[in-house]
């Protein structure tokens, strides 16, 4: 059986509980383990109860724990909490200055901070540090873990180290693995990264949780990549900036949620009759409305799919780790620029937020490909009748040439029609592109599998994740959609030879990736849904299976 620790650490809004997490994980990469971090905050600034959930393992691991190893409480409330979810042998360690007359390990981290004359913040410290030395890794390594988190660790920070390390006693000693330590990065993170290596020039949004992350990460990388990053006043105005900025020859792409996407809808129609290349990242918290916004959820897949109004596709993927993430992100937009078409990469608040170990081979898969575009000679029409569909791009300011954008219905030049005939033929000629598309979708590895069985649990999104831990353990087959639109029913058909139970696995009350399933021709025997804003576990789908 793999080696494998979850660990809570939790507290206040405002404490630093996702830093605290966050420097955890780096322990255990450290030593070899492969990582897995769940953020959990409610939506107030200050106060409330946050925590950080990191499961480190020999093996790859994608979904929480019901039961935790060790437990670290910055304040009364996560024990109250979380007490129940330690297993028998846990261990919980706690800030002995706000919590009194409980058994375990008691660090007065408060105390320790404020007589060193350290910021209120630094408690954290203290207790990341008392934990290190309770599993038993060296203070050397602790040193440099911290120092690699802070950039530079300070002496009052190192004092704080120090003396909660002496202050407490070694349990146990958690063994270091002969194993790889691979980069932690979050969903978002991924998502910025991929579309950063297929070219991006321009990222616009207005933040939304959960997409907020990928502004702040861009913004970060604009002189090192020579990109810029523009945060308007509104979702409208981010996605119609992006269009123009698009019309104008960048690689555009734009983030938000359900909320700030239904602002965009209009103008993804937009997109569709000028052809105009956009990539969009949404990212599914719980709905309708602004629901519970700190929560996940996958109950904007049929929204996603059927977004805008008339009659056009639009290519959609959803990631399920941080490597699908990066390679999704990249082929959204090398497919928008490719097709003159939008890309959705439809993500959900535990891929986005999540941190991951991250496996950077697949950095190799993603590179910039060109889109067609015009060779300069002839007149020039914008969106000349091709048989694939697609129209050699020229941009504004092109020597010699004019061109058109344009939201009306209009021949090859741009040129606004409403003859009968007219309309038909490019209606037809924009359709066109998607069979192009389909016959690009069919090479790709569209769906991905994970073990075997008759029964098989169809997924997408974060979702795969308890849904593969499950299958390690009972006959079951996985099989996981990564791209929604165009719907690739072959590979689809192919995953399901000799399978006699189907069943969906989806983080929404409606059934509706079952729905996609019945509208290709598709019939499932039993779903399994949650829809409480946190994401599946192993047990979870093992009792709905048991339902079922």
């Amino acid at each position: 059986m793999a080696k494998e620790y979850t660990i809570v650490v939790g507290g206040a809004a405002g404490e630093g509980v996702k830093k605290t997490g966050h420097i955890i994980a780096s322990l255990f990469n450290e030593l070899g383990y492969k990582i897995y971090v769940y953020e959990d905050y409610e939506s107030v600034i200050v106060g409330g109860h946050n925590f950080s959930e990191v499961r480190a393992s020999e093996s790859k691991i994608l979904s929480r724990s019901p039961k935790i190893d060790f437990l670290l409480a910055l304040n009364e409330d996560t024990l109250i909490k979380h007490l129940d979810d330690l297993k028998k042998d846990g261990i919980f360690i706690y800030n002995s200055d706000d919590i009194k007359g409980k058994r375990g390990v008691a660090v007065p981290i408060e105390t320790i901070t404020k007589k060193l004359g350290g910021k209120p913040i630094m408690k954290n410290t203290a207790l990341i540090s008392a934990f290190a030395k309770v599993i038993g890794l060296d203070f050397k390594t602790m040193k440099e873990v911290l120092a690699k988190e802070f950039g530079k660790i300070d002496e009052i920070n190192l004092k704080i180290a120090e003396t909660a390390y002496s202050e407490v006693e070694n349990v146990l000693t958690i063994p270091k693995l002969a194993s790889k330590c691979y980069p932690l990065v979050t969903g978002n993170e991924a998502i910025a990264m991929g579309a950063l290596k297929a070219g991006l020039n321009l990222y616009i949004s207005y933040p939304m949780t959960p997409t907020t992350s990928i502004l702040h990460f861009l913004a970060l990388q604009q002189k090192d990549y020579n990109i810029a990053v523009f945060q308007p006043e509104n979702e409208i105005a981010v996605i119609n900036s992006a269009l123009g900025a698009s019309f104008a020859g960048k690689r555009v792409m734009v983030g938000t949620s359900g909320g700030g996407f239904a602002l965009m809808t209009e103008a993804i129609s937009l997109a569709a009759q000028a052809e105009v290349p956009i990539t969009i990242v949404e990212s599914q918290r719980t709905g309708p409305s602004t629901g519970a916004p700190t929560y996940m959820g996958q109950s904007d897949l049929l929204f996603i799919l059927n977004s805008g109004h008339g009659d056009f596709l639009r290519f959609v993927v959803a990631p399920g780790d941080s490597e699908e993430a990066f390679y999704l992100a990249g082929l959204a937009l090398n497919i928008s620029e490719k097709y003159q078409i939008p890309s959705i990469i439809l993500s959900d608040k535990d891929v986005s937020e999540s941190t991951f170990s991250f496996d950077d081979t697949v950095v190799k898969k993603v590179k910039i490909e060109k889109p067609k575009l015009f060779s300069g000679k002839g007149e020039y029409k914008r969106y000349l009748d091709t048989k694939s569909g697609i129209s050699p791009l020229a941009f504004p300011g092109t020597k010699g040439i004019v061109v058109k954008g344009v939201s009306y219905e209009h021949d090859e030049f741009g040129i606004t029609v409403e003859k009968e005939s007219e309309v038909k033929k490019m209606q037809e000629k924009r359709l066109r592109k998607y069979q192009t598309l389909i016959k690009e979708i069919d090479s790709l590895k569209t769906v991905n599998v994970y073990g075997k069985g008759s029964t098989a649990l169809l997924t997408f999104g974060s979702s795969k994740g308890a849904a593969i831990e499950l299958s390690e353990e009972m006959n079951v087959k996985v099989i996981q959609l990564t791209v929604l639109q165009p719907f690739p029913l072959k590979e689809v058909q192919e995953s399901l030879k000799g399978i006699k139970k189907l069943v969906t696995v989806e983080a929404n009350a409606m059934g509706q990736l079952n729905s996609l399933l019945n509208q290709n021709g598709i019939k499932t025997q039993g779903q399994i849904l949650k829809y409480t804003g946190r994401p599946f576990t192993k047990e979870d789908i093992e009792q709905g299976l048991r339902n079922i």
